[in-house]
């Protein structure tokens, strides 16, 4: 059995970047270091933005980087029912229940005068007040084409741990890293894990689909480190395993601001464009 597999997993919705470049450049050379494997994901779950030119644009820039696979690159959209399937499976034990909230509706709620306390936010934004939690009928069959949320205290209840845990290695060595349970329904709280648009949520997906390519390590920016704690979570609930968690520092503009797909200038099709090789690509980005 490989001891390392690791991925990266980019969305079809714009061009790659200088910070997919590192992402992807950091993970493939620690794949290759340690005699492990390099799997490719394309997270096309939203069909509403992806677009096959951009999946084609990120196979053409990860060759072009030096860059390659050792499996065919899974696709998300290939996998929806697996999706479906642990949704319906979370719904059985009554743990998901339909929101029609919209984002006006939680923002209203959470500016709301109580007590004088600021609005929480989470990983996902501001914490959802659990306007549709109590409208849940447990009798109800499986809703259709409605957002999904985890009943964060129900779910808590279920798994029966106290923290959540996981080893981090971007220090560069192993530290555990530890959630305490009580602290989730606060500063997380009902997460969605469907959405009334398209199937399936990050959350969800990604501990899914990490599970099925066996992915041992995940390198991915420290953005994502404050929802780890919420994919523990949910590797209990679908008694997935754990893999280990490097998150590593992001590629920042001028200004300290974090890249965006938005900013083509630094679209690693720009830089090719430009007469930039690949060495020069890793020297922008410290490697």
């Amino acid at each position: 059995m490989t001891d390392f597999i690791t991925r990266f997993a980019p969305s079809p919705t714009g061009p790659l970047h200088l910070g997919h470049a590192y992402s992807a450049l950091l993970a493939h050379d620690m794949a290759r270091s340690a005699g492990g494997k390099f799997l490719l994901r394309i997270e096309d779950i939203d069909s509403t933005r992806s677009r096959p030119e951009w999946e084609e644009q990120i196979y053409d820039d990860l060759t072009w980087l030096g860059i390659s696979w050792d499996e065919t690159p899974l696709r998300q959209s290939d996998r929806l029912s697996n999706y479906t399937q642990a949704l319906n499976s979370l719904w059985d034990r009554g743990l998901l229940y339909p929101c029609s909230c919209t984002r006006r509706d939680i923002a209203a709620a959470a500016s709301a005068p109580q007590e004088g306390a600021d609005p929480v936010y989470g990983p996902d934004g501001l914490i959802y007040p659990g306007t549709c939690r109590a409208k849940t009928d447990p009798r109800a069959a499986f809703p259709e084409h409605q957002a999904l949320r985890l009943d964060m205290q129900k779910a808590l209840d279920a798994v029966g741990q106290r923290e959540f845990c996981y080893t981090e290695q971007s220090s560069g060595t192993d530290e555990t890293l530890c959630t305490p349970a009580c602290n989730m329904v606060q500063e997380v709280g009902d997460i969605v894990l469907s959405r009334r648009d398209f199937l399936g949520s990050y959350h969800l997906s990604v501990v899914l689909d990490d599970a099925a390519q066996s992915i041992t390590h995940v390198v991915r920016g420290k953005d994502i480190q404050s929802a780890t704690h919420i994919h523990v979570l949910l590797q209990k609930l679908l008694g997935l395993p754990t893999p280990t968690y490097h998150h590593h520092r992001l590629i920042r503009d001028e200004a300290g601001k974090r890249l965006a797909k938005r900013d083509d200038a630094r679209a690693i099709a720009t830089y090719r464009a430009d007469g930039k090789t690949p060495d020069d690509i890793r020297r922008m980005v410290g490697l």
